[in-house]
């Protein structure tokens, strides 16, 4: 197939995982860069082998049919807009967006100028998530009890230093549940769909000069009486795989950084699948660089292929909408003392 040429918005730390990842994708191109700089974007392309630099996605001189967001959380709106009134295709970094409202205009924007939306929740294509939601969607497992998600990374105070948006309401829009767990709220609710009710408990125990929480728990009662739980957080020294573990009827399923780590469940074999080893781009347990971009190269690949395809992607921005509908109530409930419905 023809590949899909893109304009790259943002040149900073995430903008390199996207140019790495689609220089792996036959379907994908990067055509332009555009900051908000036009020397920083006309350094980054330089440096990354891209012709086309621009101030603005109006004025990308270089013909192009999608963006990739790379931008920090709270301004995927913007450029998101943009696209959509030029009538690009978007494909965005996760989450969508830092707010419901600035979600809900995504949507509508794309909607109405017919074009794709997509969020890049890469989880989802690990292959061992894959087995097992098809196992939860068939009601393998029995009754679902429980599941119990942790994310304990490590940041330090530098983390919060390098840059004058992080540990920011307006533009980071919260500490480790919209940001660094997100991926794993993202699984947690593509798994087991809407919770009913939220409870969740936030603080800021070990860093200075941000706004954010850098720890926190959530309760989360399911239809049905599944009770999950989250635990996120940057404190957590040196920091931890993430770990999801599964309750159920027939038995218990643990997951350690989306590989199945212990299978305990009756009567049923553990799924067979290739190693996941290298899906679980993104940053790391103490650090942010992302040293594989093996589950960016299936999020844009299936972006590339939903375009040609006409079809909504893996992760459509109504399913990222999903996980930040989760994610805003567990703020909500930390930040009104109380239980939150949905």
């Amino acid at each position: 197939m023809k590949p899909v040429k893109f304009a790259l918005v943002g040149s900073g730390n995430i903008a390199n995982t996207y140019v790495n990842a689609a220089a792996k994708v036959a379907e994908a191109e990067i055509v332009s860069v555009v900051s908000r700089s036009i020397i920083r974007a006309r350094n980054y392309g330089s440096n990354h082998g891209i012709a086309g630099a621009a101030e603005s996605l109006a004025a990308v001189e270089e013909p192009f049919e999608a963006v990739m967001l790379a931008t920090p959380n709270g301004l995927h709106h913007v450029d998101a807009l943009e696209a959509a009134r030029l009538g690009k295709h978007v494909l965005t970094e996760k989450p969508l967006d830092v707010t419901l409202k600035n979600m809900d205009r995504m949507i509508e924007a794309c909607h109405l100028a017919g074009v794709c939306l997509a969020v890049t929740y890469q989880r989802r294509m690990s292959q061992s998530n894959i087995a097992l939601k098809k196992l939860l969607d068939q009601g393998a497992l029995g009754k679902i009890y429980a599941a119990d998600l942790s994310v304990k990374f490590y940041r330090g105070q530098e983390y919060y230093d390098s840059a004058d948006w992080r540990g920011t309401l307006e533009i980071d829009g919260g500490g480790p549940f919209i940001q660094q767990a997100s991926h794993n709220v993202d699984t947690l609710t593509w798994f087991f769909g809407m919770p009913s009710r939220i409870m969740a408990k936030t603080a800021l125990l070990a860093h200075k000069g941000i706004e954010v929480e850098d720890h926190g728990a959530a309760i989360l009662t399911y239809h049905g009486g599944m009770i999950g739980t989250i635990i996120a957080s940057t404190v957590a020294k040196p920091g931890y795989p993430v770990r999801l573990e599964i309750h159920a009827a027939k038995g218990s399923v643990i997951t350690a950084n989306d590989e199945i780590i212990n299978w305990d469940v009756e009567g049923l074999t553990r799924p067979k699948v290739e190693t996941d080893e290298t899906i679980h781009s993104g940053a790391g347990a103490a650090g942010v660089a992302v040293t594989d971009t093996s589950g960016h190269e299936a999020i844009i690949r299936d972006f590339c292929l939903a375009i040609r395809e006409k079809r909504i992607p893996a992760v459509s921005g109504v399913e990222g909408r999903k996980t930040g509908l989760v994610i805003d109530a567990i703020y909500r409930a930390a930040r009104e003392g109380r239980e939150i419905e949905l």
